[in-house]
């Protein structure tokens, strides 16, 4: 990876920066260790009954700087970083390419839509007042949308604000209103909540309240989740000093910045808001894209006109895990990449083709053909499309 190859030159920079530094300092030590023991011997020199003069003393200290030769011991050192310096702002140069437009394609560009995009992300990073003022300089007219998803993510973090104060009502109140989509989910945060709630009665000393509250809000969880419950029963037995208990950590900072995380994550899903924002992830996306994207450009620069009609790059751009949303279907017979045109098909076999090769092998669906991977028998019209 590029970037790995620029850390590597960055420390080999550095590490020759702090070998000549240390170098110079060694010198200057030598040298002035030489100056001060000739000070002190021309200070012994002043009583009157000294034979040496002040003129040997001085020539004496030039002749062993000389001899010491600072300038040639600090040269070799000095030419390996220069030499080392000269070469990084040229990889810099060749990775990060100043003139990105190359891989831009003449596209219609919605800067209204484009603005919107960038005060959602500031919203959804708890940046109101940015996000209020970049609409204020853009010039932007109101937009109920973007209103919309402005205070749903005021009251995501309100909520997440008042958990940090130990106040999980706003969160407890949320997700009682949205239990259905929750229970959809697959989610437990309810429970999560409760057993937050519970722990922080307990940890107030109150018995009583905690079983009553248990009784109200946990047992209803008995059946799905009995190993979590029993855990939380066993900690009435330290009630006012669960920090000092086996299940602290059921208290720490770390358990309630997860469900903090797990309510985010809900929030949004059931809001149908992506976790990760978006423009965020597109940035990211792209700066990891943009240097063989650059290169092809550098290959197709005769070819304008094909790279701005070309549907699909004959390139891999390979970005990280994180940001491959999409599978590519490759034909496992005609060994082709799937397309709008050639859609991956599902047989009835469970086995996945893609349309022109079920074509081929049908006779433009007139016969059934066998899978190639299993002995069924296909039929072509009971090929459904296949969505990644």
């Amino acid at each position: 990876m590029e970037l790995n190859t620029i850390k590597d030159a960055f420390d080999r920079v550095s590490k020759k920066q702090k070998l000549s530094c240390s170098n110079t300092r060694e010198v200057i030590d030598q040298i002035g260790q030489e100056i001060e023991q000739a000070l002190v011997r021309i200070q012994s020199a002043n009583n009157p009954d000294s034979l040496v003069d002040h003129r040997s003393i001085l020539a004496e200290l030039k002749t062993k700087i000389k001899d010491m030769a600072p300038l040639t011991q600090l040269e070799s050192t000095q030419k390996e970083l220069n030499a080392a310096l000269s070469k990084y702002p040229k990889l810099l140069e060749k990775s990060f390419n100043p003139d990105i437009s190359k891989a831009y394609r003449n596209i219609e560009f919605n800067t209204h839509v484009a603005n919107q995009i960038i005060a959602s992300h500031f919203y959804q990073q708890d940046l109101f007042k940015i996000g209020d003022l970049f609409l204020k300089e853009a010039n932007e007219p109101e937009s109920a949308d973007v209103n919309v998803i402005k205070y749903q993510f005021k009251d995501m973090y309100q909520m997440l604000e008042a958990m940090k104060g130990q106040n999980l009502e706003p969160a407890l109140k949320w997700a009682a209103a949205n239990a259905d989509k929750l229970k959809q989910n697959g989610s437990d945060l309810i429970l999560k909540l409760h057993s937050l709630q519970f722990l922080e009665i307990l940890q107030k000393g109150s018995k009583d309240e905690a079983l009553k509250y248990a009784r109200t809000y946990l047992s209803p969880f008995a059946s799905d989740y009995m190993d979590s419950l029993k855990k939380l029963v066993v900690c009435i037995l330290w009630t006012g000093k669960l920090d000092r208990s086996p299940y602290c950590q059921l208290m720490s900072s770390t358990n309630r910045d997860k469900v903090a995380k797990e309510l985010t994550r809900q929030f949004c899903k059931i809001l149908e808001q992506s976790y990760e924002s978006p423009l965020g992830v597109t940035i990211n996306a792209g700066a990891q894209g943009l240097p063989p994207l650059l290169k092809f450009m550098n290959v197709m620069a005769g070819k304008k006109q094909e790279w701005q009609t070309m549907k699909q790059l004959p390139v891999p751009v390979e970005l990280e895990k994180e940001y491959q949303f999409h599978s590519i279907f490759v034909c496992p017979v005609s060994k082709e990449q799937s397309t709008e045109e050639n859609i991956p098909m599902l047989m009835s076999c469970g086995h996945v083709l893609c349309k022109q090769s079920i074509m081929k092998m049908s006779k433009n669906s007139t016969r059934s053909f066998k899978c190639p991977y299993c002995p069924s028998d296909i039929d072509a019209t009971h090929c459904k499309q296949l969505c990644f």
